[in-house]
């Protein structure tokens, strides 16, 4: 959503870069590209003017004219100044104090409350509590339906006793919910609520007797990232007409310009608290304003990336593994089931372009990792699982014959097997070398790169003799020469002094004063 904002501002940084220091100029010209790339990515004026004013101030200051490199102190700066305009510090759901918890879910028509509740409900129940969703959307056709199928597919209980499709009060359902969760100990409630394509009063009322009959501990505004400055003039409705404690991003995977949210929380006051990025129910997590920041400035998203590593990948199995490549017999004990299992975990973990691409720099070959077809982890997947489990173990087995039978078993062509299998050795011995402390292989003499120490000796060259000359007058001169100083030194030692062993030996008197 925000890669036209990131190609504009990492532009505009690398025009600043081997400059040893910045003129009025240049931080000028730097703030013009930076207000361009804001307006263009459709954030809000009043936000961009509050943005660039601060930029400008502090990159004026003492922090950019006396650091080593003010190119990278005022990509510092515009970065705080992003964390500052998505909300500043993480803000986190609170709890009742005696359960259960209320939470209302408001927002228009189309913003994906529904689907948002189920997910919001799966990453609750993740962190060990109890969700009830309750359906009292009742004006919409086939929304209590939806939120049923949402609850089954993420495994929490929904309350749904109206059927909807114009039937039923959704103030009465909200407060008979409350009761009901209290009955089947649930500790936590989400109340869907009904929206419209625009603001109108009827909303707004419905949305306010709800939230009077049932006192939500949070009301979250859901938005469509999508849907441009309207996002802001919504939030402001609803903020001045019901009230909200936190928004809600969804469809953050759209390819529109997606400045709207960074208006929100500045224009609102109300931070953003969730987004959900993706169609699957676990396409949902907290929102890190810090995160969001380094993601647009092309600085990756580590934090997310090892988070999501922690839930997917558990210790023993790593440890096992690496003590499988690590072992002496130089990770032949690395499988082509261990293979497929690591594979298989980082599939769980979710799209290889959207891992790629909270690495640093990626940005800069968002092309090609768009590009990646998901499909081949499917296909490698087929090929591995059409071997024999002696395959598997020992791929040397894997002939002509055996390659054939397996390219028929997966359907692909006998080139792809012979391919895979050799890409599976190179990248056994490469992870081996790693994890025995090698490094990258192919990288002599770098520490942590590989090479070792037996790599680096054969580098040495033999350090050659005296050559001797081909006048045989001369080397016989040159060969006396040798034996007469070999003599000095045998019976005085080196430089021709006399032997240790002569105990009345005197330093002469000019060496004596330095004594």
């Amino acid at each position: 959503m925000f890669d036209t904002l990131s190609d504009r501002l990492s532009a505009t940084f690398k025009n600043l870069r081997g400059k040893g220091r910045l003129s009025e100029a240049d931080i000028d010209a730097t703030a013009r590209e930076i207000r361009i790339a804001l307006l263009e990515a459709d954030v809000a004026l009043p936000v961009v003017r509050a943005f660039i004013a601060n930029v400008k101030e502090r990159a004026r200051g003492v922090e950019v004219s006396q650091a080593l490199n003010p190119a990278q102190q005022v990509v510092k700066i515009v970065n705080e100044e992003l964390v500052s305009i998505l909300g500043g510090e993480t803000r986190r759901l609170r709890f009742a104090k005696t359960a259960p918890t209320v939470i209302m879910l408001a927002g228009l028509q189309g913003a994906g409350k529904t689907t948002l509740a189920g997910k919001l409900g799966l990453w609750l129940k993740s962190q060990g509590h109890s969700p009830l969703l309750v359906a009292c959307d009742l004006q919409r056709p086939n929304a209590v339906n939806q939120l049923s199928v949402v609850a089954e597919r993420a495994g929490v209980s929904v309350y749904a006793p109206e059927p909807g499709n114009g039937v039923g009060d959704p103030v009465q359902v909200a407060k008979d919910s409350i009761e009901f969760a209290k009955a089947k100990v649930h500790d936590i409630v989400i109340v869907d609520t009904a929206g419209r394509l625009g603001i109108d009063q009827e909303l707004m009322r419905q949305a306010a007797d709800i939230r009077d009959a049932v006192s939500p501990d949070e009301i979250l505004f859901v938005v469509d990232a999508m849907i441009g400055q309207d996002a802001v003039n919504t939030a402001e409705a609803f903020r001045d007409g019901v009230g909200f404690d936190g928004v809600v991003l969804s469809k953050l995977d759209g390819d529109a310009r997606g400045g709207a949210a960074l208006s929100i929380a500045h224009v609102t006051g109300k931070q953003v608290m969730f987004a959900s990025n993706g169609e699957k129910l676990e396409d949902f997590d907290a929102f890190h304003p810090d995160r969001m920041a380094s993601r647009i400035l092309d600085m990756g998203d580590l934090l997310t990336l090892i988070e999501q590593a922690e839930k997917t990948f558990s210790q023993e199995e790593a440890a096992r593994m690496a003590s499988k490549l690590s072992s002496s017999k130089g990770g032949k004990d690395f499988t082509l089931d261990d293979f497929l299992s690591q594979m298989e975990q980082v599939r769980k973990m979710g799209s290889i372009s959207k891992l790629l691409g909270m690495l640093p720099g990626m940005g800069q070959i968002k092309d090609q990792i768009s590009n990646i077809d998901e499909r081949d982890i499917d296909r490698t997947a087929a090929i591995i699982k059409s071997m024999t489990p002696k395959e598997r173990a020992e791929p040397t087995l894997i002939n002509g014959s055996r390659r054939a039978r397996i390219a028929k078993g997966s359907g692909v062509e006998v080139s792809a097997v012979k391919s895979l299998v050799e890409r599976f050795f190179e990248a056994r011995k490469m992870m081996s070398k790693m994890a025995q402390g090698g490094g990258m292989p192919g990288m002599p003499g770098m520490p942590g790169m590989g090479g070792g120490p037996g790599r680096q000796k054969k580098q040495v060259k033999q350090a050659k003799g005296k050559r001797k000359s081909g006048n045989p007058m001369k080397r016989k001169a040159e060969e006396a020469a040798a034996v007469e100083r070999r003599e000095q030194a045998a019976q005085g030692g080196a430089f021709g002094l006399p032997a240790q062993e002569d105990k009345n030996f005197e330093l002469p008197d000019e060496f004596k004063k330095f004594m």
